[in-house]
């Protein structure tokens, strides 16, 4: 028979009928108890980002839905995360001012680290509390290292300020560190800095391939970000992905805890072939334009806004992410509860 007629198709090795795989697809009970990957409300970790000198929530224009929080409504988004689920939040700062060097990411009075002081003292050890440690967010330039005389990253003067970052936000509370500013040498550098200091039970969730990508948009308007030009210099090639090989294999070498890949959607490829190297827990980054690519078609009525999102997060999973960042996150996590 053709595959959709009548009556019982036989199969080419004998008069036995063929399997036939449909029958595991009839309801979704039978889909639910046949499926090869799962992602859970655990697996799930919240970018949030908190704005110095606010009163209100100021909504990003290019992320609907999300936004820069005060101090009080980033506690209340840290409670709600952890009532649906949520594995962990990931935290940026957004400061009042911005210099050359980024003074404001290493001041313990810093708007990051009294937010991550507010958030741990609010829920304690209920989820996993991550920074991102970069510069990015505190420089006037908006590169996410200082700069030499002639205008560029200066690697390893950089590293010097990620040792003095990854200190203070570990004195404030953060349990992961997010080393995300692509400098050669940076996993190691911090994590003998944190160690010196006393703090050997923080993680390094390593962003291990980051590339440089026309997806971050959005998330230069969530930073206020003062950037002109590119990070081309410091961030991957998109053409490249032996590079992604070469630059865990130093992670790794270094220390990191956990290792990252970002973005997501465009580097599946990139995450596949990570997640079968590494001997650590490995996540992705759902970024910022992912994100306003599906809130924009589903605001115009051309796709299914949460099976879209469910879909995007399977597709993660499935490519071997354990963690995923995802500004979806807590509604995710509801998504995901609702249909166990």
């Amino acid at each position: 028979m053709h595959p959709g007629g009548t009556g019982s198709p036989v199969s080419s090795h004998g008069s036995f009928p063929a399997a036939r795989p449909r029958r595991l697809r009839t309801t979704p009970a039978m889909r639910r108890m046949v499926a090869e990957h799962r992602t859970h409300p655990a697996d799930l970790i919240l970018p949030a980002f908190v704005r110095e000198g606010i009163s209100e929530p100021v909504p990003v224009s290019s992320m609907p839905g999300v936004v820069q929080h005060t101090r009080d409504t980033l506690r209340r988004a840290a409670v709600e995360a952890v009532e649906a689920g949520v594995g962990g939040l990931m935290l940026f700062g957004v400061p009042l001012e911005k210099d050359p060097v980024g003074s404001r990411g290493t001041d313990p009075d810093g708007i990051l680290q009294r937010a991550l002081r507010d958030v741990r003292a609010e829920v304690g050890d209920e989820l996993v509390l991550m920074s991102d440690l970069c510069l990015d967010e505190y420089t006037d330039h908006g590169h996410c290292g200082v700069l030499d005389a002639r205008g560029r990253v200066d690697n390893d003067a950089t590293l010097e300020r990620y040792a003095e970052m990854a200190r203070v936000q570990a004195d404030a509370g953060a349990q992961v560190l997010g080393p995300s500013g692509m400098m050669d040498g940076q996993v190691g550098h911090v994590r003998a800095a944190l160690d010196a200091a006393g703090h050997q039970d923080v993680s390094l969730f390593a962003y291990t391939a980051k590339y440089s990508s026309a997806f971050y948009g959005p998330f230069r308007e969530a930073v206020a970000s003062s950037l002109q030009g590119d990070r081309k210099t410091y961030q991957q090639d998109a053409a490249n992905a032996r590079e992604a090989r070469r630059e865990l294999a130093l992670d790794l070498a270094e220390g990191a805890d956990m290792v990252m890949v970002k973005p997501g959607l465009p580097y599946l490829d990139i995450l596949r072939d990570v997640a079968e190297r590494a001997d650590v827990p490995v996540g992705v980054y759902q970024i910022s334009g992912e994100y306003a690519m599906v809130e924009a078609a589903a605001e115009k009525g051309w796709i299914d806004r949460d099976a879209a999102i469910l879909e995007t997060l399977t597709g993660f999973t499935r490519a071997g992410a354990g963690l995923i960042l995802s500004y979806w996150a807590v509604h995710a996590a509801q998504l995901l509860t609702a249909r166990r």
